[in-house]
């Protein structure tokens, strides 16, 4: 006789399964707590205070502020459910804004969002939940989690142009068995018809738009405020070594970027290369941003060793696309050669990899892109 599961893939009546529901204030994670009780699961919704609001950042279209916390209280209220507030400011801290500005000051571009997820969101409220006897942690992320044989594994959502799965690579496999995610099989129209029928206040909510501690999208502001001694001019060389200009700090550059160089020249100039150790940028002509090889550390793989040796997708920056690669592991390394051209791959982003089944794309595991 087949075992009966939920629509959460647990062996137990929505009545007797206890469900977490971080709830950041937006849109998707409040009607993933509407769903969850609507479904009739017994539902406890937590929101982090990540960082202490100020002025500028409050008026920002970003999570886990003080309008944001207020937004899931009331979202909890209307849908009758329990609602606790964890205040990790000093974990998110350490854990998320310390490291986005030390890899800006090594020449990387770091992501914020990746961190967060495996410092604070799957680390710290995973074990929070854990504690509250909860039988699972489920949130607003756009992927899909499939669940066969007690292993839940992690897909691309159905919408290419909300899905997150990019952002959720170093997930552990004891953390995404525990966790699911209901919207990766919804576009986001869908999610806001389900708000507006639960009558939820974040119905029509725009989505947050910058990172939750950077204002406005100025990163550099954010250096300057933990590490004012960082902005430090240098020099502008060409690919022969050349001196062709000053710049006012490496922070204020990314791999690949062709605006702020103010450097005139025949053809349009990028950032090839971040030297931080000689505080220089390397600049030249778009073709040299070409790259077929790429290497990887601080692996977190998620498939068994075999299923890295057949046909594998990776994407290598959170808005690109899927690439077809190969992908050859050594300890807690990796090099991934592309099949095709890609430009301005950026030390410090995440290389994630995926292959293809008949449940979608399947995410595989990734690492972090280090210096040739």
């Amino acid at each position: 006789m087949a075992i009966k599961l939920n629509s959460i893939g647990l062996e137990k009546d929505p009545e007797d399964t206890t469900v977490v529901v971080a709830m950041s204030g937006g849109v998707d994670s409040s009607t993933v707590a509407g769903i969850m009780k609507r479904d009739g699961y017994k539902v406890i919704g937590i929101t982090l205070k990540l960082y202490d609001d100020t002025k500028e950042v409050s008026k920002s279209k970003q999570c886990c502020a003080g309008q944001d916390i207020m937004d899931a209280k009331r979202v909890a209220d209307r849908l009758g459910i329990e609602h606790k507030i964890l205040y990790y400011q000093s974990k998110f801290k350490r854990g998320v804004i310390d490291n986005f500005v030390e890899s800006y000051l090594k020449g990387e571009t770091p992501i914020p969002c990746i961190r967060c997820n495996q410092t604070v969101k799957f680390k710290d409220l995973f074990e929070e939940s854990k504690n509250l006897k909860a039988d699972t942690l489920v949130t607003g992320h756009y992927v899909k989690s499939i669940t066969k044989n007690n292993e839940t594994n992690m897909y691309r959502a159905i919408d290419d142009n909300r899905d997150q799965s990019y952002f959720l690579f170093n997930t552990t496999r004891e953390q995404l068995n525990y966790l699911r995610f209901p919207l990766g099989g919804m576009l986001k129209n869908q999610t806001r018809e389900i708000a507006k029928k639960l009558k939820l206040n974040v119905a029509d909510k725009p989505d947050s738009q910058d990172i939750c501690f950077v204002p406005n999208g100025n990163y550099s502001s954010v250096i300057k405020k933990f590490r004012p001694e960082s902005f430090q001019e240098g020099n502008i060389r060409d690919m022969n070594g050349k001196v062709i200009g000053v710049h006012e700090g490496i922070i204020n550059f990314t791999v690949g970027q062709r605006r702020g160089i103010k450097i005139a020249d025949r053809e349009p100039l990028y950032v090839i290369e971040i030297n931080a150790d000689k505080n220089e940028i390397i600049v030249g002509p778009k073709n040299k941003l070409i790259q077929k090889h790429i290497k990887l550390k601080n692996l977190n793989i998620l498939c068994k060793q075999n299923e890295l040796n057949g046909k594998i997708f990776v994407k290598v920056r959170s808005t690109g696309k899927l690439l077809k690669a190969k992908v050859n592991l050594k300890d807690n390394f990796a090099k991934v050669n592309l099949f095709e051209n890609e430009y301005g791959v950026s030390p410090g982003q995440a290389c994630v990899f995926y292959s293809k089944n008949s449940d979608g794309y399947k995410v595989l595991g990734g690492g972090w892109i280090t210096k040739q």
